[in-house]
């Protein structure tokens, strides 16, 4: 919690933290200027703060650094709220409490490596990442390291004395969010405080690139988090429901305790043990429970009456990573809130932005900003009272006047402007069509953009957020539309050699490594280039980099979610800037055979996406051939002449291979199967495995296919033999890396490549013959090698393309050459190697550190 502080000092030794024992009377004593209370936690050996469990040395007390957790938010200058979903299983540190976190119970952020309990998570600090600049709070003139507390790997060493400064047993060590370097709390005050980004600044977006207008937007929905990832652990709910009373001791009673009406009308609260005597200690021990270091003589407890529920949810403005749990409060009698008792005059510390130079206040050019991460921002202008804006945000939440910050900015009404994306808009509608259903369902005109989205600029913050919660109620032709908050890349600050990662990842491959490989790269490079295909799918990324003149792009799927990117990627080229940008594959599939031949395996097997990183950055630039697949469904006769007209003609991009027949069949029935039951289909074997079945079921099925086909390739009838599968070929891998072209030299064909403009046409005469050439023992039948392919069908057949099938009517099938070759990114022989080596601490990414997943 040591990112973006107000004091750079802060830091300093860390000492071991020891089992809690039964404790002696407290003392009180002085650290860094915030008063904490101590108690004996082993004869006179050590000391055990009851703040948040540290414990140090008596004789080290004058060497302690570390800030309390109630003191924290006080010392971060601009408040980030976290992004919390659950965690996994693994053992981790809470950085509230200090106590080892395990089970479903346990939270981290999305953005930076922070674990807290479900019921500590309201009382964590905001001090997440910055990854953007917002208004004229936040000026970036010099990058600093973002420091994180523990849960480091157990291999990890110091940067400045290089020994290893990881712990699995206690909250140890000290992390840079962004460059990744680790190091001792001890030593890491040595280390300048620049960052310059580490390993992966050359293709990590850097904040000060990124512009973003988000007022009255929480984080979640800025960086296009879904939000049902929070939502399977609700972290009031279970505050209020595993801290059980404890018996009470004689001569006291559990209090429930509220923080401010919002706490009420949520029934979250926390359980105190006090004297049955009204003394003054109560209040004392209720701001201890919710890590408010106040004087208590300023506070009050109040006897808790009536509950009132809020009339409307704000649901832009509440924080993501504490649900709302809104039971109702029985025993109000004993029941209290946590009051601020009104005052005359106030203390507070205000802020001036580095650019901005406080003028003559008779004048009128300046005004206050207050910010905070659950109220965002907000503008006081110079008749409104600065004490009446404390006792308004008192009376919500103590917590939250806590994380509230003062500004003081040029008064100068600067243009807003918030760009929303409108996606899951009906394809091949005119540009009248497309205004005509925008002023019906969301009563905005706008011009529309390519691939079934809009993209709306906003000059009204309240107008945006009317837009963006309706367009996600909202139906057109039966398909809910997507709305996505997009983020400004100032391109003319990205460096010279800055070349930036777009990511894309699809949660659904991979079982769950693709939601971890989210959460991992997430943290690893900038949120905001980083994006979910289930939220919106490949256009918002390609969006959001318009502009930028040099940028990679890295997806991690199967087959399929590559196939998806490219032909989103042909429909907007020409609104791009950078028209052919290199791609590369995490392969998440179950076939994986374009990632196989590009050489980046055959599935994700928990790798560290830090090397995956590197070896993306290390990568050569290769070529590949995409094909246009015509489907012109008619009535042909036995004469070949056209009939009738059955329905419109249909066009698909090609990348892998194109099959018809007994291939396809088989992968219709696994894509049905799959639709079944999903839940079942999450790991690779067991994919296979219902190959291997519905291959069982179909290997009776007599070689009819080439009685119902008739080819040409370039222009010339090829006869087909007695075959039950015909397979057009553009890369040699098919069926989970089988080579169906074979290896053996034919002076009639070229060797096979995947630029060499050719396709390869390739037979199977049934189940048995697939299983031996996935088996390496035969290869497939060859046909014909060409540019362009006419192929007539006189009857329903299933085909396939990249894997998708579906049943195809009688008709034409035009294959030819799509345009422009693709750039892929094919992994270097080199970095293979290098990939084996033994990885020191500094590599490891969150994910590692989280047993791989």
């Amino acid at each position: 919690m040591l990112g973006n502080i107000d004091d750079p000092e802060r830091g300093g030794q860390h000492f071991r933290q020891k089992p809690r024992v039964k404790s002696k009377p407290q003392t009180n004593m002085e650290v860094n200027g915030s008063l904490e209370c101590w108690s004996l936690a082993h004869s006179s050996v050590s000391l055990l703060s009851s703040g948040c469990n540290f414990m140090c040395h008596e004789k080290c007390l004058k060497t302690l650094r570390t800030v309390c957790t109630c003191m924290a938010p006080s010392q971060v200058q601009a408040p980030m709220a976290h992004c919390f979903g659950p965690a996994g299983q693994k053992k981790r540190f809470c950085c509230v409490c200090r106590k080892q976190t395990e089970g479903s119970t346990a939270l981290r952020c999305e953005v930076c490596e922070l674990h807290v309990h479900a019921d500590c998570a309201a009382f964590t600090c905001a001090d997440c990442r910055i990854c953007h600049l917002d208004g004229n709070l936040q000026q970036l003139d010099t990058f600093h390291h973002h420091w994180r507390e523990g849960n480091l790997a157990s291999a990890a060493r110091c940067e400045v004395c290089r020994r290893s400064c990881g712990s699995s047993e206690v909250l140890a060590g000290m992390r840079c969010e962004w460059c990744g370097i680790t190091s001792h709390a001890a030593c890491y005050l040595s280390v300048p405080t620049e960052c310059i980004l580490g390993r992966l600044r050359c293709m990590l977006l850097h904040p000060a690139c990124v512009r973003l207008e988000s007022r009255n937007f929480s984080k979640m929905h800025s960086y296009r988090i879904t939000e049902n990832n929070s939502d399977a652990v609700d972290p009031s709910a279970a505050a209020a429901k595993d801290v059980q009373p404890a018996p009470p001791e004689s001569g006291k009673q559990v209090l429930k305790v509220f923080d401010g009406d919002d706490a009420v009308k949520r029934s979250s609260f926390r359980l105190v043990s006090i004297s049955r005597a009204p003394r003054n200690e109560e209040v004392e021990a209720a701001l201890r429970a919710f890590y408010l270091p106040n004087e208590p003589s300023n506070f009050e407890l109040q006897e808790v009456c009536v509950l009132q529920r809020p009339a409307s949810d704000d649901v832009l403005n509440r924080n993501a990573g504490a649900p709302d749990n809104r039971g109702s409060l029985k025993d109000t009698s004993d029941s209290c809130l946590l009051r601020a008792k009104p005052r005359n005059s106030e203390s507070i510390k205000v802020y001036t932005i580095p650019s901005v130079v406080p003028s003559d206040p008779s004048q009128n050019c300046c005004s206050f900003h207050c910010f905070c991460p659950a109220v965002q921002r907000q503008t006081l202008s110079p008749q409104e009272k600065v004490l009446d804006k404390l006792q308004e945000i008192r009376k919500v939440s103590l917590r939250q006047m806590n994380q509230t910050r003062f500004y003081l900015v040029e008064n100068r009404n600067p243009a807003v402007q918030v760009n929303l994306l409108i996606g899951g808009l009906p394809l091949q509608k005119t540009k009248e069509e497309y205004v005509q259903l925008l002023q019906k369902h969301l009563a905005v005109k706008s011009e529309y953009s390519s691939a079934g989205a809009v993209a709306l600029q906003i000059s009204c913050f309240s107008e945006a957020e009317r837009i963006y919660m309706l367009a996600k109620d909202t139906s057109v032709e039966n398909k809910l539309l997507s709305s996505l908050v997009i983020p400004e890349i100032e391109h003319n600050k990205l460096g010279a050699d800055v070349c930036p990662l777009l990511l894309f990842v699809n949660p659904k491959s991979g079982g769950l490594k693709g939601r971890e490989l989210l959460y991992s790269f997430r943290k690893l490079l900038n949120p905001h280039q980083v994006f979910d295909l289930c939220n919106g799918g490949p256009l918002a990324g390609l969006h959001t980099f318009r502009n930028v003149p040099r940028f990679r792009v890295l997806v991690c799927g199967g087959d399929g979610t590559v196939g998806w990117v490219l032909g989103v990627l042909e429909a907007v080229r020409h609104k791009l800037v950078c028209r052919e940008p290199p791609i590369g594959i995490v392969p998440l599939g179950t076939g994986n055979d374009l990632a196989r031949i590009l050489r980046w395996g055959s599935g994700y097997s928990s790798d560290d996406p830090n090397h995956i990183l590197v070896s993306v950055d290390e990568a050569d630039e290769v070529l590949m051939d995409r094909w246009t697949i015509l489907l012109d469904a008619r009535d042909v006769s036995e004469e070949g002449k056209d009939n009738g007209f059955l329905e419109p003609p249909k066009i698909v991009q090609m990348s892998n291979y194109f099959g018809v027949g007994i291939d396809a069949q088989l992968s219709l029935d696994f894509h049905q199967a799959r639709e079944d039951e999903p839940d079942k289909f999450t790991s690779r074997f067991h994919n296979k495995g219902v190959y291997v079945k519905v291959g069982l079921q179909k290997i009776s099925h007599t070689r009819s296919l080439h009685k119902e086909l008739q080819l040409q390739v370039d222009n010339e009838n090829v006869p087909l033999p007695n075959i039950e599968g015909l397979i057009f070929l553009n890369i040699p891998s098919w069926g989970s890396g089988a080579d169906l072209w074979g290896s053996e030299v034919d002076s009639r064909f070229r060797k096979p490549s995947i630029n060499d403009g050719l396709l390869e046409v390739v037979g199977v005469t049934g189940v048995v013959h697939m299983g031996q050439v996935q088996s390496g023992l035969r290869s497939g039948i060859r046909i014909a090698q060409g540019t362009y392919v006419r192929l007539t069908v006189r009857n329903h057949l299933p085909v396939q393309v990249d894997g998708e099938p579906w049943i195809q009517p009688p008709g034409l099938i035009i294959i030819s050459a799509a345009g422009p070759k693709v750039r892929m990114l094919r992994r270097s022989k080199q970095k293979q190697k290098k990939s084996s080596a033994v990885r020191d601490g500094r590599s490891e990414s969150p994910s590692s550190r989280d047993g791989g997943h």
